[in-house]
């Protein structure tokens, strides 16, 4: 516990700073100037917005992905086992790898994409997906939700298996079949694991960075930052400690705040269930 609580009192202390991380420099106390200064940044709303594509491409893009897995790990049929590990493998492999090979894949000039769209005779349609700043954030985001569909397949592929046959049996009974048993039956037994992932996601998303950093380091000329990789480059390449622990506390409270808005809002009539 104190491994994880003495970093977070640190960083909140260094927040009210101005500190270029060299022992014998003592530290400037500037009171909120570090805070004032990050919410007047462009930069910082910039970075900001990256994260925010990162959260929508989770809800609207990995999630749907991630349950269509599951649907399909959690059938009963020959060779499953095969698709459970060769949809979990982009999890397991080292990001940076991922990225490298992603990296390559999305290559303007003789890229894997690029070169089928014009194989396809859509040449418009190929562009420079990492080198412009209107298509890099997008890029990495839809990479980074192919890589964690398979953790989060598992995590609702978990709450699938939890669900009771004889309530399906039911169901049917009832005329939920098709996309009705998924909307009355499967979706409201899976608020919980719904819930789970929804905190995950935004949260993960907020301190997105590996594999940014890997595949852009945040350019073109920064235009792909997120909230994490601006916080690594203010404090250690651009020595501004103060600044880049205010962005850390940012990130924190976000991350805090938004559970608690998921916890007591999003899903209020579970909690409220479980107290009665």
């Amino acid at each position: 516990m104190f491994f994880v609580i003495s970093p977070v009192v640190q960083g909140g202390y260094l927040s009210f700073f101005d500190w270029k991380g060299i022992p014998s420099i003592p530290l400037e106390f500037v009171g909120f100037d570090n805070f004032a200064e990050m919410f007047s940044s462009p930069g910082f709303w910039r970075a900001l917005k990256n994260s925010g594509i990162f959260i929508f491409t989770s809800f609207f893009v990995q999630l749907p992905l991630s349950y269509i897995l599951a649907s399909f790990i959690t059938r009963k049929m020959r060779g499953i086992r095969f698709f459970k590990s060769a949809y979990f493998m982009p999890v397991i492999l080292p990001i940076t790898a991922i990225g490298i090979i992603w990296s390559n894949l999305l290559y303007p000039n003789g890229g894997v994409l690029n070169s089928l769209l014009e194989f396809l005779g859509l040449e418009s349609w190929a562009l420079n997906w990492l080198g412009d700043p209107r298509t890099a954030t997008i890029s990495v985001a839809l990479v980074g939700a192919w890589v964690y569909s398979g953790l989060n397949m598992i995590i609702i592929a978990a709450g699938m298996v939890a669900i009771p046959e004889e309530l399906y049996e039911a169901g049917e009974l009832d005329g939920a079949v098709g996309i009705k048993k998924t909307i009355y039956l499967t979706l409201p037994m899976m608020k919980e694991t719904l819930k789970i992932y929804s905190i995950l996601a935004v949260t993960g998303s907020l301190r997105i960075f590996d594999i940014v950093f890997v595949m852009t380091h945040g350019g073109p000329n920064r235009a792909s930052e997120t909230l994490a990789v601006q916080l690594y480059f203010e404090a250690f390449r651009f020595l501004d400690f103060g600044y880049g622990s205010a962005l850390g506390v940012f990130i924190l409270i976000t991350g805090i705040l938004i559970s608690i808005f998921f916890n007591r809002v999003v899903f209020k009539e579970d909690t409220e269930a479980r107290k009665l």
